[in-house]
């Protein structure tokens, strides 16, 4: 199905797509907003995930206000939802650019529009260097950045880029890394460093330095503050480095962020940002714009904590200002014992990595009738939620149960389509994702 959505700007969705009503003719995407469902109303196909735009919007604005305070840029990660659509109106919103994860979906975004992408991963050795060659040709326009942490990267990407003259220019930046890719120490990033330099061509040059902090968090949070301080100051003490060798007139980025230690990230590597006068700091933080009611619950805790969510000089409750805005609907299927609901949402339709979903109200005959706060969620199996249910609960076979999410980076990559809905639950957008 996703092959054949994916083949026209307005594509037509039928009821191969979880959401859509069974039976009812073929539609475009874009006209479905118009015809008033709600995810509880026995309309509409269960699961399917929703997106709480009013609650969207507030975390746009929460985020992009934090931004243009400290003059900072973004590139939020494209991955959480790999939904073009999104991903413009975040560019639209503010956003320098966006990240992409790998070459596949550089290509996505490439074809959408967008034009100024991070790719903020390692992508592999000569062929893989290619295939990034093939997919960024045809676009002269567009600008962009990509990791490197070794020689081997650095040498396949120069190959590729010296092999075609339909490419556009590519920056490189040299990652430092901390719990999963990147160099761990200067000496390394140094020798990465000479080897681009080398090798630099109008269309293949260096762009600054990158780093990825969220690998480096562990459970304990001293341990983690201690790793992400150290992966910061190695980045921020090689930037005169590579100032000092590309010259004054050379425009660097320093990008980091891409998680919910971007406060760390601005105290890390503001003051060596604000010392080079072109140096511009790019966070790339995207599952914020989402938040759940799990892992970004807890570590936005962990921001307030740290009173890290400073807007206009005064410390801010992040866990206020951001706003859980993803759904799950899933529909009771059975109560086959006392205190237990049985509901058709499984492995297949929610994040589990993170954390269970967590049952939040419940609606009968499209109404919504109670919240459901002692309710939990003891495990998943393939396409079914067990639900432990407090004594006395009036829970029916046939109800429809609202459930927050942990992680949205893993649980919106099983939906082909996102529902925005309206504070009154009326589906009134319908995102394409992309996730191939």
């Amino acid at each position: 199905m996703s092959d054949v959505i994916q083949s026209a700007p307005d594509p037509l969705i039928d009821d191969r797509v979880r959401g859509f009503p069974p039976g009812h003719p073929p539609l475009p995407l874009d006209a479905i907003g118009a015809q008033g469902w709600k995810p509880y109303d026995g309309r509409m196909a269960l699961p399917l995930i929703s997106l709480d735009e009013a609650a969207f919007a507030g975390n746009v604005t929460a985020m992009m206000d934090y931004v243009r305070d400290h003059g900072l840029a973004i590139a939020p990660h494209a991955k959480t939802p790999m939904a073009p659509a999104i991903a413009r109106r975040l560019v639209a919103a503010g956003a320098w650019g966006a990240t992409a994860a790998d070459i596949r979906q550089t290509g996505v975004l490439l074809r959408s529009g967008l034009r100024r992408l991070i790719l903020a991963n390692e992508i592999g050795g000569r062929a893989a260097a290619r295939r990034l060659a093939a997919v960024a040709a045809g676009f002269p326009d567009a600008e962009l950045h990509v990791f490197v942490d070794s020689l081997d990267v650095a040498a396949a990407l120069r190959t590729a880029w010296g092999e075609r003259g339909d490419l556009p220019p590519l920056g490189l930046l040299v990652e430092f890394g901390a719990g999963r890719a990147g160099a761990r120490d200067t000496a390394t990033a140094t020798a990465i460093l000479d080897a681009i330099l080398a090798s630099e061509t109008p269309t293949f040059r260096l762009t600054g330095i990158a780093a990825y902090e969220g690998a480096a968090a562990t459970a304990d949070s001293a341990e983690t503050a201690s790793c992400i301080t150290g992966l910061m100051a190695l980045a921020a003490d090689f930037l005169p480095q590579v100032r000092a060798r590309v010259g004054a007139e050379r425009p660097l980025i320093v990008t980091a962020g891409g998680s919910v230690f971007f406060d760390m990230v601005l105290d890390g590597l503001g003051r060596a940002v604000a010392a080079d006068p072109d140096c511009r700091l790019v966070l790339r933080s995207g599952a914020i714009f989402f938040h759940d009611h799990g892992i970004y619950e807890r570590g936005l805790a962990g921001l307030d904590a740290r009173g890290g969510f400073v807007v206009g000089g005064t410390a801010r409750s992040a866990s206020r200002a951001f706003v859980p805005a993803l759904r799950l609907w899933s529909e009771v299927l059975s109560r086959p014992e006392t205190g237990l609901a049985i509901c058709g949402m499984g492995l297949r339709d929610v994040a589990n990595d993170q954390g269970l979903p967590i049952p939040l109200a419940l609606y009968r005959d499209g109404v919504p009738t109670a919240g459901l706060a002692a309710a939990e969620t003891l495990r998943l199996n393939d396409q079914h939620a067990f639900v432990q249910l407090p004594a006395g609960s009036d829970v029916r076979v046939g109800d429809v149960i609202e459930f927050g999410i942990s992680h949205p980076c893993t649980c919106l990559d099983r939906h082909a389509i996102l529902y925005g809905l309206a504070p009154n639950h009326r589906v009134t957008t319908a995102y394409l994702t992309s996730f191939g």
